[in-house]
This record gives C-alpha cells, structure tokens and sequence, in this order.
C-alpha cells in the first residue's frame, strides 16, 4: 500500500536517524533504520509478488465469463485438489495479510512532502484511499465469493447466482465496479512505487517511463475487470 512518495521516505529517516545518531548510539540507530528500511521494501514488493500477479491471473480467469457460466466456473471456482486450493489461498493471503498490515501500520505516518507536485499529491491521495476501500472490498469479496458459500452451502458460488446479483442487485454491481477500479489504481500504483523504492531512480527519463508504465497497466487492468463486470451483468438477463 505504499505510494510513490511514501517509497522514497525510508531513505530521508535513515539519513535523519544517522545524523542524529553520530553523537552517540549509532550502532542501534543505524540497525534499527536499516531493519525498518528493508522491512518496507520486502513489504512494499509482496504487495506486487505474489499478490499483484494472483491479481492479474484472477481478472483474467474472469473474462472467461465472456463465454459462459460453464467456463467462468472451469477457470475461477474449480481447483485440481483441496490441497492445491489450500497451497493458493496460503501463498496469497499471507503475503496480502503482511503487505496490507504494513501498510495500515504507515498510513497515519505518511505525509505528502511540499516539494512535490499537485500530480504527485493527488496520486499519493489516490493511493491511500484505494488501499482503504480495497481492504473494504476484499473483506467482503472474500465472504461473499469463498467463505460463505464454502462454508453455508458446502461448494464454490454458483456463476447464475453471481450472475444475477450483478443484474439485480444494485449494491453488488456497484461494489465490483467500484472495487476493479481501487485494485487497478492501486496494483498499477504500486509498479512505480516498487520500482522507485528499490532503486530504479536513473533521472528524469526513468520516471517518466515508469509513470507510463503504470499508467497503462491501469488501463489494462481496469478493461480486464470492468469487461468481466460487463460479462456477468449481461449473462444474469438471460
């Protein structure tokens, strides 16, 4: 949940804890800046591996919507084993759990600094309260989708059932539209978050590219999940 300014902190409160550290206990100081500095970058890049690529398999399993129940089932609900459902969900909720309570833990810390600019300002804004109505999103996603069917209804949600909801429940069509557009602002957010955060400041024409690279990533994102939405909304009037 770290945004593109919010990368480049750790650098500035190491260089502050150093100073002050000079006039004596600067070998605690200086662990404690480089544990914190290193816990961010690894917390910052789970956000992006493993979670950021489960995020992009799963909006396009989705689109397989376009060609029916039977298919969207086949790709988004069926697991060769329990055991292989199990590995998934470990390998992705984790590293989600660790990455969104680094970020929670952040959140009231971070300040926009004065020498950015109003793009800058916006984008960071845009970040934190993506990260908000993520965690929202997710929650309910996850006990609506798998828990509850799972654990109510002894099986995965049926594509008719969530197809229906997209058509005729308000609330339900709002909330995925609303959540594709927080998960592909913040994951595509986070690529040049990451790349700052791990060193990828080569001038002006670096960060230029980066900036483009996630802006297209957004868009990429955005037509995935919102094409999917299309498809089940469509397919819950016929």
């Amino acid at each position: 949940m770290a945004s593109t300014i919010e990368a480049e902190r750790p650098v500035g409160a190491g260089e502050r804890h150093g100073q002050r550290s000079a006039a004596g206990a600067r070998p605690v100081r200086a662990g404690v800046v480089a544990g914190t500095f290193l816990g961010s970058k690894l917390a910052s890049l789970l956000g992006l591996l493993p979670v950021g690529v489960w995020t992009v398999n799963h909006l396009w399993d989705n689109l397989a919507a376009l060609r029916g129940g039977a298919a969207w089932e086949r790709a988004v609900t069926e697991h060769s084993s329990p055991a292989t459902q199990a590995v998934t969900l470990a390998v992705v909720l984790v590293p989600l759990l660790l990455h969104s309570g680094w970020g929670l833990a952040r959140l009231p810390r971070t300040r926009v600094p004065r020498h950015v600019g109003r793009f800058a300002s916006l984008r960071h804004g845009l970040h934190r309260l993506s990260a908000l109505g993520l965690l929202l999103f997710l929650g309910a996603h996850l006990w609506l989708a798998l828990i509850r069917p799972r654990l109510l209804q002894g099986g995965p949600e049926p594509f008719e059932h969530l197809a229906h909801q997209m058509r005729f429940h308000l609330p339900t069509l709002v909330v995925y539209v609303l959540g594709v557009l927080g998960t592909a602002y913040h994951l595509a957010n986070g690529l040049q978050a990451v790349g700052v955060g791990w060193g990828l400041r080569f001038g002006r024409g670096t960060m230029s590219r980066l900036s483009l690279t996630s802006g297209a990533a957004f868009v990429v994102l955005l037509a995935m999940g919102w094409t999917a939405v299309w498809a089940l909304w469509r397919a819950g009037g016929g």
